[in-house]
């Protein structure tokens, strides 16, 4: 599933192909036909990201909402607009550029109430500017889950996801288990912003890249990661490697329903 940084990418690059255009948009699928219908034609005023939510906000208070989920995926290109090609949920023809969208866990229209709604749901993203890292602390102080999963949780923190809660983690030292109300204040404000910086560096590279300058392969002279994530990272789907800090091998077990990655030594 894509991570916050890739939906405030797609957030940009949509405001820069159809903001102020009146949009044409369909549903060859036929499965959002109606919704379709409802912003046909409209201007599209601004586009959103929160978390790993989108937004498509259009003339006459109507919202799309598109959550990618794990199969979700966007196209796009210029004219002529091609015949749609597989399972084409939304498609948005503008002046200038089309955009499909294939396969997304949610794709709808809102009133302001109900984006309000959605938006009260979630935790505070650390890529938005109005974001509020105190609010999120409030749930992590107060829960006795483990940090790992606090920051993996969308009620917490809004676009964290697989691959920076555990990166994330270990390069603040921390172990990966310790329980939310053990965190202090300034544990979470170190967290919290290492986070937010990483997760901006990813939507500037496109690609999540978590280590220091002395670990990039170029300072230690090793290959480079080959992953289809992309990106150098210390822990994240390295099970058995060195450690590019210490040398211990990577563990890797389950928590909360997702795979955890960590280093015994650095973390333990």
């Amino acid at each position: 599933m894509p991570e916050g940084h890739t939906i405030h990418r797609l957030a940009a690059r949509h405001r820069e192909l159809f903001v102020g255009q009146s949009l044409a948009v369909s549903s060859p699928q036929g499965r959002f036909e109606g919704g379709a219908a409802k912003v046909d034609g409209r201007v599209l005023r601004d586009t959103e990201a929160y978390g790993k939510h989108l937004f498509h906000h259009y003339d006459g208070d109507l919202s799309v909402h598109i959550h990618l989920g794990l199969y979700g995926k966007f196209t796009d290109g210029e004219p002529p607009l091609p015949e749609p090609v597989g399972q084409v949920r939304m498609r948005v023809d503008g002046e200038r550029h089309w955009l499909d969208l294939r396969g997304p866990a949610a794709c709808e229209v809102l009133d302001p109430a109900q984006v309000q709604q959605l938006r009260d749901r979630l935790g505070a993203d650390p890529l938005r500017d109005d974001a509020e890292p105190l609010r999120a602390y409030g749930k992590v102080r107060g829960s006795t889950k483990p940090i790992f999963a606090l920051l993996l949780d969308q009620t917490v923190v809004a676009g964290c996801g697989l691959i920076y809660a555990n990166e994330v983690l270990f390069r603040a030292g921390l172990p990966p288990t310790t329980p939310g109300r053990s965190i202090g204040a300034e544990l979470w404000e170190q967290i919290w912003t290492d986070l937010r910086a990483l997760m901006k560096e990813g939507v500037a590279r496109g690609r999540i890249d978590t280590v220091h300058t002395e670990h990039t392969p170029e300072a230690m002279q090793r290959a480079p990661r080959v992953d289809r994530h992309g990106g150098e990272v210390y822990v994240y789907r390295r099970p058995g490697q060195p450690c590019l800090v210490c040398g211990t091998g990577i563990a890797r077990g389950p928590l909360a329903g997702r795979n955890l990655y960590w280093c015994p030594k650095c973390q333990g």
